[in-house]
């Protein structure tokens, strides 16, 4: 499972030497107690860790250095607590690999308005300090998340613990590896991409495997490991009863675990976060699999269906950023709709690959033949999703950019069961209507695929489209078909002009 904890987020103060030590030491102390008081805040899932006062253009190079070598370190919080003249921090600006959110805020809540004297004002300058920072940034074209408020306020707290959530997934994409078993779908477009574009913006690299390099692990498991997998589904799925010990199907089911074990053997050996399969590259194996990415992912690992390499590192950096988090992410396909005029919505599934962190109660165990694939039937989780606001989010290929498109949905319980469809599934009502969304993520290219999120929030995903310097659109409740189009257009132009700025 993923843990956050071992991650940290420096908080690093500017100020400069013009005030004296008297005030330099207050400064500080403010500093530390901001620092302090962060780290035990639970919406931020990572330590937030001190670091010592920047005055000059060395010290601020010194600490970049250091933030780019130091493991754990996933970005940084900066704020100018004095005037922090920004000549001195384009040196370190420049080498920094960190992402960074600039924190606007200073040290106490309200003006003293009895007491406030010049000496109160020479130290809390953050009002025109954090402005003189924020010009240097926007000078050099820096694309970061400004965060305004006093930091004790909940909302700071919250938008300051959805960015380290982002720079999580962002930390963990350097230098995740990936795994394909077989290719793309065959003729499928947008699944298909530069993996090496890829790996030069995002940083995760993809390579393929022949299904054979699978099933070779797959061979190897023991009997004892399958039985070992077989006790973990009795205790936590309802498992059909052809499925269990004596019953016809049983052997299907074992199968079915042999897949898992040689997958989990596979991606451990090879430290892979991630991996893809595809019904028509199944040679050696003996059912498509199903359970085994339904588990698999409910641990953390990314996955998309069909050689989908661009959704599976999505998957897995939402995975990441949702770490710890109640409501599930998963996997998902917008599959068909319900275009009644008393309530359009979209039933989202897959052919069997949903992930159970998203399921309402305790899934069911099952088998059902699949009419895709040409092989035996297939074992797999089914559910109904648990309900709630949500988001669904992909990443597609425009040629010059990659465009992550998010549309935030409620989803919804079905209007009645579902007892002929086997396959976990998740019922929504995409804002602000199916007619307007469905028609601005067509407009905007989005992909069939999606990762599909209970957790996450737009913000959590604008912000890490923020860091990977990605083309961000959103459709939610204020969109329009008129304005979705008007903002293609216009990026379009601006990521055309970019190029050479």
């Amino acid at each position: 499972m993923i843990d956050l904890k071992h991650y940290e987020v420096w908080f690093v103060t500017g100020s400069q030497n013009l005030y004296g030590p008297e005030t330099l030491e207050q400064v500080t102390f403010h500093s530390q107690t901001i620092a302090s008081a962060l780290d035990d805040v639970k919406a931020i899932p990572v330590k937030i860790v001190y670091k010592p006062l920047v005055t000059t253009p060395e010290e601020i190079y010194n600490l970049a250095l250091e933030a780019n070598s130091a493991k754990n370190c996933i970005g940084l919080i900066l704020w100018m607590h004095t005037f922090s003249p920004a000549k001195m921090w384009i040196g370190g600006l420049q080498v920094l690999q960190k992402p960074f959110v600039h924190l606007h805020t200073q040290f106490n809540r309200d003006i003293p308005w009895a007491e406030i004297d010049m000496d109160f004002m020479n130290l809390n300058q953050s009002a025109h300090g954090d402005r003189e920072f924020g010009f240097i940034c926007s000078r050099m074209r820096f694309e970061r998340k400004v965060i305004v408020g006093h930091w004790q306020d909940e909302n700071v707290l919250a938008r300051l613990g959805t960015w380290t959530r982002a720079a999580c997934g962002w930390h963990d994409a350097q230098t995740a590896r990936f795994a394909r078993f077989g290719d793309n779908m065959r003729e499928v477009a947008v699944t298909d991409g530069d993996k090496v574009n890829a790996q030069m913006r995002l940083g995760y690299s993809v390579n393929g495997y022949g299904v054979g390099d699978l099933v070779r692990y797959v061979n190897e498991v023991s009997d004892s490991e399958i039985d070992r997998l077989v006790r973990d589904y009795d205790e936590q799925y309802v498992v059909a009863a052809e499925l269990r010990s004596g019953g016809d199907r049983h052997p299907s089911l074992r199968d079915g675990a042999r897949i898992e074990m040689g997958m989990r053997h596979f991606l451990e050996d090879g430290n892979f976060q991630g991996f893809t399969t595809t019904f028509e590259d199944l040679h050696g194996l003996t059912q498509l699999p199903g359970l085994s990415p339904q588990r698999l992912m409910a641990e953390g690992y990314g996955f998309a269906g069909e050689g989908d390499w661009k959704t599976m590192a999505l998957v897995r950096a939402m995975k990441v950023m949702s770490a710890g988090l109640p409501g599930g992410t998963s996997f998902m396909e917008d599959y068909t709709y319900h275009l009644n005029p008393d309530g359009m919505k979209v039933l989202g599934a897959h052919m069997l690959e949903v992930c159970p962190s998203i399921a309402a109660g305790k899934p069911s165990l099952e088998i059902h033949p699949l009419s895709i694939g040409g092989k035996d039937d297939p074992v797999r989780l089914v559910f109904d999703s648990k309900t709630g606001p949500a988001v669904n989010a992909s990443i597609v290929e425009m040629g010059n950019r990659l465009r992550m498109v998010v549309n935030a949905v409620d989803t919804v319980g079905p209007d009645a069961p579902l007892p002929k469809l086997p396959v976990g599934r998740a019922v929504w009502a995409p804002q602000p209507d199916l007619k307007t969304a469905a028609a601005a993520w067509i407009y905007a290219g989005g992909a069939h695929h999606t990762c599909f999120s209970l957790d996450l929030t737009a913000e959590h995903l604008e912000d890490f489209a923020t860091i990977a310097n990605m083309e961000f659109l959103l459709i939610d409740k204020a969109t329009t078909i008129s304005g979705i189009r008007k903002e293609l257009r216009w990026n379009d132009l601006y990521y055309h002009l970019a190029q050479g700025l």
